[in-house]
């Protein structure tokens, strides 16, 4: 094995998985994530040679961001269930969790949390990242933390405290 394997092989083993959980949280899909988080990799590998060490954190993850991004606009996210439900299920019945308070979100909107709370990046690596604004990153924060506050109360309560 050469050393540009070793060291693609070691990176993919060390960063692979916060990645792909990652690309969890914007497409909301075990399988598909790791399907893109795999495709944004073997771009990684084809471009290794020319990408920075520095730099290579933030080139993977957006390309990760990117290959979730489109693959979103392409195939819009479906729920297939099994059973129909009996009757209309009403928040007390089945209060949301975070990852579905996620899934309310717009893709766009799914990336910047994940990228902000999840990989912890400020909001010019996010800006970076996505290839908008820091202004833009900072509304779309705004309206997501809306959007999963009016979702989840409890997120309100310990926020409070």
């Amino acid at each position: 094995m050469s050393r540009r394997d070793l060291d693609f092989t070691e990176y993919f083993l060390g960063r692979g998985p916060a990645l792909r959980r990652t690309a969890y949280l914007i497409v909301h899909d075990w399988q598909t994530a790791e399907d893109l988080t795999q495709r944004a990799f073997v771009k990684l590998y084809a471009a290794w040679w020319r990408v920075r060490e520095e730099t290579r954190d933030a080139y993977t993850r957006r390309i990760v961001v990117n290959e979730c991004l489109t693959h979103l606009r392409r195939r819009p996210p479906e729920s297939p269930t099994d059973l129909m439900p009996d009757h209309a299920v009403t928040h007390d019945e089945c209060p949301l969790d975070v990852g579905d308070a996620l899934a309310l979100l717009p893709p766009r909107q799914r990336a910047i949390v994940a990228l902000r709370y999840l990989d912890g990046l400020s909001v010019l690596e996010v800006a970076d990242a996505l290839g908008i604004a820091d202004g833009t990153v900072k509304s779309q924060t705004a309206r997501a933390l809306s959007t999963l506050r009016d979702h989840l109360p409890q997120l309100i309560n310990e926020e409070s405290r």
